[in-house]
């Protein structure tokens, strides 16, 4: 199988999407932060000095989808319909699980734009809440569903939840 971001000589490059239809692309995503329970509580009871964690999350997120052609060399920029972020309260970790949804009509998927999305939404939660815990961990960032395009569907094996 060839890397699709490599040219005949081994060279990077940007896939040529010019001769590929539109069509309707979704991809959903999904990473946790893991937190100490002082920090768990702050975010969970809105004290954190920073300000509120958890919607400062869900802008930095959606700002991080549209920004990701900026940040990975080979994405060509995309103009998403939708972005769409969803925070979890996860007490037992204690922690929090980030699910970013995009979407658009076009050339190309939007994997990477869901991938960006989580994580840097996750960031921001790390970015703070790090002055009261540094310990903190991030992961597993990973790609849970995409529908659209020549590659067709993918479904994470655990996650049999439909669009």
């Amino acid at each position: 199988m060839n890397l699709t971001h490599l040219d005949e000589n081994d060279r990077p490059k940007m896939v040529d999407v010019s001769n590929k239809e539109n069509t309707q692309r979704v991809a959903t995503a999904s990473g946790i932060i893991t937190v100490t329970q002082e920090a768990y509580d702050m975010v969970v009871q809105n004290r954190a000095k920073k300000g509120p964690v958890l919607q400062t999350a869900v802008i930095a997120a959606i700002s991080g989808a549209k920004k990701t052609s900026d940040l990975i060399p080979m994405c060509h920029p995309l103009m998403l319909t939708s972005v769409k972020i969803n925070v979890q309260e996860l007490p037992e970790l204690p922690g929090f699980k980030l699910e970013a949804t995009a979407k658009l009509v076009g050339k190309t998927g939007v994997e990477m734009e869901a991938l960006t999305a989580v994580s840097v939404g996750l960031l921001t939660i790390y970015d703070m809440l790090k002055a009261i815990d540094k310990g903190m961990v991030i992961g597993p960032i990973q790609l849970e569903r995409k529908s659209g395009g020549k590659s067709g569907e993918f479904l994470r094996a655990e996650d049999k939840k439909s669009f």
